[in-house]
């Protein structure tokens, strides 16, 4: 344990000294807020230094300690990171709250069982997502399928980011007169690097949500570690929407510069106010929007110093078209999860020039511990050689880690018996399978789970399946991620007629129970886009599963191929079948196409 008061192993610690009279960092500018694109071009809009900072979070911190919130209380947290939403989070972190993201894009009751687990005392969200949450704004959000959460109705105290709305709930306080009202410091309680800074819910059940807990010891750990990869220094700009590189850049003393709108929204501009950064942060869609920007001649060929890529999987292809279209740039590919970030970086030189099987993710970071467990299953199949070949004994195994950046814990486990009195997590088992070479650095070869990756959004099919099972007519249902040439994955559902549908015409197979899949047989899955059952399921879909999680295609399966010792579902197997069916965008829904075999 650190002691109370240890500043400098708080996250906000060193951020809030360079705020200090008399730091060579006072009047540097912290936060710089571009506006959207005009007649002449996007300009600055807001432009915060140092020493405006730490008042701001620390006259918010004093505000929201005199109106209840106390160390340990949890705020639901639905801002932007614009410098508003930048000085809240970080007062709420001061005054010894957590931050608490909950995505409002999520099914209303994932969204209301999320906030039952965290308990928060009090909603910190912006103007606009009030006023889009209740009347004739909340029924437009809808026939555009966005179904938000009644952030007004949620009873709890209120704090609203932005102008006054129709919708901000009476008395809720706006951020900025927070921001501008006086320091207590007698009020504030000291800064814990063990105390709770951060809790993000990552995916589970109504019946028992999953979010990941981290202190404010933890946090700085990681972004301590991502300011020596862009080996960051005051006067450095980084260019970036998100908070994994924004903090990092204030530790260091540069200017975190906050595009309008992030690189999937507008990358034409978000190019543009790359040039002479110091770095980014994009992931891997992001990337091929920003090269095919710069090969078309909408976007000067001219990228930052560093670019770090994760989020995803990182291909060599990707990285590939990356150095040779922006060859000044240091392209570097991150590998970390929501419970340790980051685990590993690597240079794309060093990603290219390697000619192994598996996917390498670079070396563990300092302080990070690697560990590879057995996992039964995972050896090779009788009669087969091991993974190098014959005569070679690689050792396979679910990458575990460790390390100064690792989470607290999952919230269930931490309030368990009793609010926050749960055991602190020692290790993560990520679920991935890995192997380390010769020098040291790890090679991914696979995953235990089999969630999918797209965009920025974990999918896991195992949520989402049963519901899926559970419509009329339909016997099996699986989601499958189908890798892009860019590391990302686009998701396929395939699905199976129940037993005797006399809407889809599938006969009852003899001795079938439409339930469970049925054997192989020997012969190739054919996949329909046109049989019956799609236009059911895919009329039915938006009412089961999350926004995030609807597939790109809808297929129906003649059978569910199988797989292994253990005749689980052959998911590789449906992933290659359903690989003609997908687009190389995102999609509408089922979008027709035409067939393949597995």
């Amino acid at each position: 344990m650190t002691a109370p008061d240890d500043v400098t192993g708080h996250l906000l610690g060193p951020i809030l000294e360079r705020g200090a009279p008399g730091h060579a960092s006072e009047g540097a500018v912290a936060l710089r807020r571009w506006t959207r694109p005009g007649r002449r071009g996007a300009r600055v809009r807001e432009e915060v230094t140092y020493a405006d900072l730490a008042h701001r979070v620390e006259a918010t911190a004093t505000a929201l300690a005199a109106d209840g919130l106390a160390p340990g209380d949890r705020a639901l947290f639905s801002v932007r990171p614009r410098p508003a939403g930048v000085v809240l989070a970080f007062g709420v972190v001061r005054a010894g709250g957590t931050i608490v993201f909950v995505d409002p894009g999520s099914t209303p009751e994932l969204f209301t069982a999320r906030v039952g687990t965290a308990g928060p005392s009090l909603a910190t969200t912006e103007s606009l997502l009030y006023a889009v949450s209740r009347g004739p704004l909340r029924r437009l959000a809808r026939s555009r399928g966005l179904l938000l959460p009644d952030y007004a109705s949620l009873p709890l105290r209120h704090v609203h980011a932005g102008p006054w709305l129709p919708g901000v709930p009476r008395g809720s306080r706006a951020a900025r007169r927070l921001a501008a009202g006086p320091v207590d410091h007698a009020a504030l309680p000291s800064l814990d690097p063990d105390r709770e800074a951060l809790t993000v819910f990552t995916s589970g059940t109504t019946a028992q949500p999953k979010a990941v807990v981290h202190t404010a010891g933890s946090l700085l750990a990681g972004c301590d570690l991502l300011r020596d990869v862009f080996a960051l220094a005051p006067g450095d700009v980084v260019h970036t929407d998100q908070m994994l590189l924004g903090v990092p850049a204030l530790l260091a003393g540069a200017t975190w510069s906050v595009p309008a709108d992030p690189p999937g929204r507008d990358i034409a501009t978000f190019a543009r106010q790359l040039d002479r950064a110091a770095g980014t942060y994009l992931v891997p869609a992001d990337v091929t929007a920003l090269l095919d920007a710069v090969e078309a001649g909408t976007v000067p060929p001219r990228g930052p110093r560093v670019a770090l890529v994760g989020g995803a999987p990182v291909t060599r292809a990707l990285l590939e078209r990356a150095t040779r279209v922006l060859p000044g740039t240091r392209w570097v590919a991150v590998y970390g999860m929501t419970e340790i970030l980051p685990v590993a970086v690597v240079e794309a030189r060093e990603k290219l020039a390697y000619a192994g099987d598996g996917d390498l993710v670079g070396a563990p970071l300092p302080g990070t511990v690697a560990r590879l467990d057995p996992v039964e299953g995972e050896g090779p199949e009788d009669g087969q050689d091991a993974p190098g070949g014959p005569g070679h004994d690689i050792v396979v195994g679910e990458l575990v880690l460790s390390g100064p950046s690792l989470m607290a814990g999952y919230l269930h486990d931490l309030d368990a018996p009793a609010r926050g009195l749960g055991a602190r997590a020692a290790e993560h088992r990520t679920g991935d399978l890995a192997r380390v070479d010769d020098t040291g650095r790890l090679v991914l070869v696979g995953r235990t789970r089999d969630m999918i990756i797209r965009g920025t959004t974990n999918i896991y099919p195992g949520l989402y399946e049963p519901r899926v099972a559970a419509l009329d007519g339909v016997g099996e249902a699986l989601l499958v991620g189908v890798p892009q040439v860019d590391g990302d994955e686009r998701v396929a559902l395939v699905v199976t007629a129940g037993t005797g549908d006399p809407a889809t015409g599938d006969p009852r197979p003899d001795g079938a129970t439409g339930r469970g899949p049925r054997s192989d047989g020997g012969s190739a899955v054919r996949l329909d886009p046109h049989h019956p059952l799609v236009d059911r399921v895919r009329a039915a879909l938006p009412g089961v599963l999350d926004h995030d999680a609807l597939p790109d295609v809808v297929l129906h399966a003649d059978r569910v191929p199988l797989a292994g010792r253990s005749r689980k579902p052959d998911r590789a197997a449906l992933s290659r079948a359903a690989a003609p069916f997908v687009h190389a965008e995102p999609t509408a829904v089922g979008r027709d196409t035409h067939g393949a075999r597995a």
